[in-house]
C-alpha cells in the first residue's frame, strides 16, 4: 500500500508539471473579439521564462498585432480558435523592418500548431478599386506595344493597389528547430510565412488561402534556410506559392557576408540555401507555383515530388538573376496547369522557366546546373523556356517523360508572344517580343530531352512556332520526341537547331 501511495503521489506531481507547462491566454486576460496582443505576449514570456511549454489559444476570436515568439514555446490553436489581424497599423511592431502577427529571431524549438485559423485580414490594407502598376519594362519591346497593359484599363486578374500595410505575417529569422503544422493561414498582406536563415524546419499540413488579387502575398518563402521539410500543404497565394531564395537581409544589394549569420546563436551557419524537400502539395499562384532563385547566397540540393500546380501564371521557375549559382535540383511527378493573367504579374504562362540573367548592372549572373525534370504533365498557354546567356550558360538539364499541351487562352492575343525575364538589369530584357516554341533553349551546355510529347491546341496564332528550338546549345540529346510544329505557323519546324551540337 505504501508503494502505491508513493506511485500515485509521483504521478500527480508529473501530471501537475504537465499542466503547469500549458498557458491559456484567457488566464492572462485575453478577451474574445478584443485586442489581445499583450495577453498572448505575456503568456509567451511566462512560458519561455519557466523553461518552455505550450501557449493555448482556445476556441473563439481574438484580435492581435505583433507577438514576439521565443525559444521553447509552442503556440497551439485549438479547433475553433481564430487569431484575427488588427486593422490598426500601430498594433504592429518594427525592428529592422515592419512585422506582421508573429515574429521570432535568434531562437530555437518554436512551433505553431493546431487546427485553428490565423486570419491576417490583409485585403483591408489594399485599394481594390485600383491596380498596382509601376514602370519596369518598355511597352514598345512587347508584341502588343501600347496595347500591352493599356492605360486606363482595370486589370481583372489584379494586382490591386498597395497602401501602408503590416509586414510578413509569420516570420522566423535565425532560428533552429521550427515546426509549423496543421493550422489555416488566410489573407496575408505580404509574405505569409518567411523562414530566413533558419535550420531544421518542418512544415506540415498547412492550408494557406490568400487573396489572389493581393501582390506579394506569397505562401511559404524560404530565404537562405537549410534542412527544410514540407509536406501535405495546400497553398493558394497572390504571388509565388512556395519559394527558395538566397536573399541576404539587404535584398536589393549584390553580395553578402557571413557576418550576418555569425552574430546569431541559432539558425543556418552555412552560406547555402540547401537541403529543401517538398512532397505531396497543391499550389496555386498569380506568379510561380514553385520559385527557386534570386538572392545573393547560392542554392542547392532541393527535391520536389508529387506536386500539383494549377491556375498559375507560371508553374516552376528557376532564376539565377544574382551572382550566386543554383544547382542540384530534382522535380518529379508533377502536374502543371498555367494560363496567362492580365495585369502586372511576373510570368507569361510558362509551365517551366529557367533563366540566367543578372538583375544588377555590372554583375554577371550565376549559373543554373544539374537540374532534372521527371514525369511532368503540363498544360499551359506558353512553352518551356531555358534562357541562358553566353556569359552565364545553363548547364546539364535533363527532361525525362514530359507531356506538354499548349493552348490558346483568353489573354493570348493581349499578352502572348513575349518572353518575361523580370527582374533584369537591362530594361530591354524585362519583357520583349519573342516567338513561342514548345520548348526553347539558348546557351545551354548539356541538354537531354527524352520522351517528350508535345500537342498544340486549336486556334493558336502563328507566333507559336517550332516544336523544339535550340540556339547555342551544346551536347543536345534528343530521344523519342513525339510532336510537330504549330500547324498554324507555316514556316516552323518540329525541331529547329541553330549553332547546336548533338551529343555523341
Amino acid at each position: 500500500m505504501r508503494k502505491l501511495v508513493v506511485f500515485i503521489s509521483v504521478l500527480l506531481i508529473f501530471v501537475g508539471t504537465l499542466r503547469a507547462s500549458e498557458y491559456n491566454i484567457k488566464d492572462f486576460g485575453a478577451l474574445e473579439n478584443s485586442l489581445t496582443t499583450q495577453a498572448i505576449q505575456d503568456a509567451v514570456d511566462r512560458c519561455n521564462s519557466e523553461g518552455g511549454g505550450t501557449v493555448i489559444i482556445p476556441s473563439g476570436k481574438f484580435i492581435i498585432g505583433t507577438v514576439i515568439l521565443k525559444s521553447n514555446v509552442t503556440i497551439y490553436l485549438e479547433q475553433g480558435a481564430l487569431l484575427a489581424g488588427s486593422k490598426n497599423l500601430t498594433d504592429y511592431k518594427a525592428t529592422f523592418r515592419t512585422h506582421g502577427l508573429f515574429f521570432c529571431e535568434n531562437a530555437e524549438n518554436i512551433s505553431i500548431t493546431g487546427k485553428g485559423t490565423i486570419d491576417a485580414r490583409g485585403t483591408q490594407f489594399f485599394d481594390a478599386t485600383k491596380n498596382h502598376v509601376y514602370d519596369e519594362f518598355d511597352k514598345q519591346r512587347t508584341r502588343q506595344k501600347e496595347n500591352y497593359m493599356p492605360k486606363g484599363e482595370f486589370f481583372s486578374d489584379g494586382p490591386i493597389g498597395k497602401q501602408p500595410k503590416p509586414g510578413m505575417t509569420i516570420a522566423f529569422f535565425h532560428c533552429s528547430r521550427v515546426t509549423l503544422e496543421d493550422f489555416v493561414l488566410k489573407d496575408t498582406p505580404s509574405w505569409g510565412i518567411r523562414l530566413a536563415y533558419c535550420d531544421d524546419v518542418l512544415v506540415h499540413g498547412l492550408t494557406i488561402r490568400n487573396n489572389l488579387m493581393v501582390p506579394n502575398s506569397d505562401g511559404v518563402h524560404c530565404t537562405t534556410s537549410r534542412n527544410v521539410r514540407m509536406s501535405d500543404c495546400d497553398i493558394s497565394a497572390g504571388d509565388d506559392a512556395f519559394i527558395v531564395t538566397g536573399f541576404s537581409k539587404k535584398e536589393e544589394e549584390p553580395g553578402y557576408t557571413m557576418k550576418e549569420q555569425e552574430k546569431y546563436t541559432f539558425g543556418n551557419k552555412s552560406e547555402y540555401a540547401e537541403n529543401i524537400n517538398v512532397d505531396n502539395c497543391l499550389f496555386q499562384s498569380r506568379s510561380s507555383g514553385i520559385r527557386i532563385g534570386y538572392g545573393q547566397h547560392p542554392i542547392r540540393r532541393c527535391i520536389f515530388n508529387n506536386i500539383t500546380i494549377y491556375g498559375s501564371n507560371r508553374g516552376i521557375g528557376i532564376f539565377a538573376h544574382d551572382a550566386s549559382d543554383i544547382e542540384e535540383l530534382i522535380f518529379s511527378n508533377i502536374i502543371i496547369e498555367t494560363r496567362l493573367h492580365n495585369g502586372q504579374w511576373w510570368g507569361n504562362g510558362e509551365p517551366i522557366h529557367l533563366s540566367s540573367i543578372s538583375r544588377f548592372e555590372g554583375h554577371a549572373a550565376g549559373e543554373i546546373k544539374n537540374v532534372q525534370f521527371n514525369n511532368i504533365v503540363a498544360t499551359g498557354e506558353h512553352g518551356i523556356i531555358l534562357y541562358g546567356l553566353e556569359e552565364s550558360c545553363i548547364q546539364d538539364v535533363d527532361f525525362n517523360n514530359i507531356s506538354l499541351t499548349v493552348l490558346k487562352g483568353k489573354e493570348t492575343i493581349n499578352y502572348g508572344g513575349n518572353f518575361d525575364l523580370r527582374p533584369a538589369a537591362d530594361i530591354k530584357m524585362q519583357i520583349f517580343k519573342h516567338d513561342i516554341p514548345g520548348l526553347y533553349a539558348q546557351y545551354v551546355d548539356g541538354l537531354s530531352i527524352r520522351n517528350f510529347k508535345l500537342r498544340w491546341g486549336n486556334g493558336l496564332p502563328d507566333f507559336y512556332t517550332h516544336g523544339i528550338s535550340c540556339f547555342e546549345v551544346s551536347d543536345l540529346s534528343l530521344v523519342r520526341f513525339d510532336g510537330i510544329a504549330n500547324p498554324n505557323s507555316a514556316y516552323s519546324a518540329p525541331v529547329k537547331l541553330n549553332n547546336t551540337t548533338i551529343k555523341k
